[in-house]
């Protein structure tokens, strides 16, 4: 058998299983991973939660090649499973979960193989998973099954990640404050302790409400962090020319790294539905922006978790009325627990200037590349952040939690594609900022100019696209490998011997 025969055989054979941490910011870039997977002709199982499944996500409309499975997460149906409760889904994936993803990949990785792939994919010969769940690394080495780990933040936020333990030795927790901090090698004079990730705030309407100790979450966020050097391969959603230095200084503590981001611009139709609704209605978002001028709107979506209180609402409500834009905001049902009476007053004031709805379907960059959107409002996401350097579109960064105000940092200081308004939200403010971003030549550029080079980098020859060819054959190597020595253990069993 030549090279190519053997090239084309363990990639018939390889059936990667993607598993994905059960938030909508992880599952997504995660699905537009299975995409591309799936367009270089490999197998692919998406492992969702049975709550996500059930209630979230659309089944596929695909080839064949494409499976959808889920297990329990161990929480009630009826769990918000909401930002105040992402530790207890923590806690209940290390255990319930672990527990059936174990017994799942088992029967996945061991079955035989069929006669024909027509008729069933081949085993699971490989797992990527979410970096975030250490527990999904070690399960699948221990089955035998090789693991490779994608976190879904900003490099430089995993490299902030990383280095915690030194942060937190040097006392250099994240607080509002402008010191400068030496603890995240490459970053020295860059991030102030304002910066630095942060955990969930706890106080939001009760002012009187005592912050936890953030410094335990901290510590787990951390180790799951180091815990990917324990898998064979990190993957991450960025491109080289957004964060090589970042990429340079996590290579070191991995075996090999892959970026191969931004993913959602490879992904030429949504050939995987993200998210599960009931008819195609868009709030009126389309018609809405149909019919306003070039770069006249401002796009406010501050993410899937952020949450407000009624006093920051008004604030960012007043200061986008008195920018005198007109602008679309996107406001969960779960973002702010009192908001009628200000929204009211605030979208009355507006006119026909503001559209305020729940929900936009599909990814948030259906909105982003719409003549009409002239910047983009935003907690700083990185998947958000990525649509709207791909669109080109300059932001207005207010970080809530996690890894958004490193993001925000690298807007405002490095790539100055937007602003950063962190730690503050007072109206005179929101209309400054959201003018500035409007109206200046100078952040446009840099978001035009970092746009055409992303698309650069994922097109044919780019550097994302080399590292997606570089990923896919190393997927296919380790799944040769693996059902090399499969087949070399079921040879010399001893029901084997009986055989022969």
């Amino acid at each position: 058998m030549d090279e190519m025969q053997m090239e084309m055989e363990a990639q018939a054979q390889a059936h990667v299983l993607l598993f994905p941490w059960p938030q909508q910011g992880h599952i997504n870039p995660m699905l537009h991973l299975a995409s591309v997977l799936l367009d270089a002709g490999l197998h692919v199982t998406f492992l969702h939660t049975d709550h996500n499944l059930r209630h979230r996500f659309a089944r596929p409309h695909h080839p064949t090649r494409l499976r959808l499975l889920s297990i329990p997460d161990g929480l009630p149906d009826d769990h918000p499973r909401a930002v105040g409760g992402l530790i207890e889904l923590l806690d209940s994936m290390r255990t319930a979960g672990s527990a059936a993803y174990r017994a799942l990949l088992l029967t996945e990785s061991s079955r035989s193989r069929p006669d024909s792939l027509d008729d069933a994919p081949p085993p699971v010969t490989c797992v990527v998973v979410d970096g975030v769940m250490p527990f999904a690394i070690t399960v699948a080495e221990e089955i035998g099954v090789p693991a490779l780990a994608f976190r879904t933040e900003s490099a430089f936020a995993f490299l902030a990640y990383l280095s915690v333990p030194r942060l937190l030795e040097l006392g250099e927790n994240p607080v509002p404050s402008d010191e400068q901090v030496r603890g995240v090698p490459g970053m020295e004079g860059l991030l102030r302790r304002r910066d630095l990730p942060r955990v969930v705030p706890t106080k939001q309407d009760d002012v009187d409400a005592e912050e936890a100790d953030p410094v335990p979450v901290l510590l787990t966020i951390a180790d799951t962090a180091a815990h990917c050097r324990n898998s064979r391969a990190l993957i991450l959603n960025t491109a080289a020319s957004m964060e090589g230095p970042a990429i340079a200084r996590i290579a070191p503590h991995m075996r090999d790294v892959f970026a191969v981001g931004p993913l959602h611009a490879r992904v030429a139709t949504n050939t995987i539905a993200l998210e599960k609704h009931e008819d195609d209605d868009d709030y009126g978002c389309k018609a809405w922006l149909d019919g306003q001028d070039d770069r006249s709107v401002v796009y406010v979506n501050l993410g899937s978790l952020t949450v407000l209180s009624s006093e920051q609402l008004a604030e960012f409500l007043h200061g986008l009325v008195a920018a005198g834009y007109a602008f679309l905001f996107v406001l969960r049902p779960d973002m702010v627990a009192s908001s009628s009476a200000v929204l009211q007053e605030a979208v009355e004031a507006a006119g026909e200037r503001a559209l305020v709805v729940e929900w936009v379907p599909r990814d948030v960059h259906y909105v982003l590349r719409h003549r009409a959107v002239g910047c983009f409002l935003m907690h700083g996401g990185w998947n958000s952040m990525l649509e709207a350097a791909v669109e080109g579109v300059p932001v207005v960064c207010w970080p809530f939690f996690a890894d958004q105000p490193v993001v925000s940092r690298f807007v405002a200081a490095i790539w100055k594609t937007g602003l950063d308004m962190k730690d503050v939200c007072d109206r005179a403010v929101v209309e400054r900022m959201v003018r500035e971003a409007m109206e200046s030549p100078e952040i446009r550029a840099s978001a035009q100019a970092m746009a055409r080079q992303l698309r650069l980098d994922v097109a044919a020859g780019g550097s994302s696209s080399s590292e997606l060819q570089r990923l896919v054959g190393f997927i296919n190597e380790l799944s040769a490998v693996h059902v090399r020595s499969r087949d070399a253990d079921e040879n010399s069993s001893p029901a084997a011997s009986l055989l022969t």
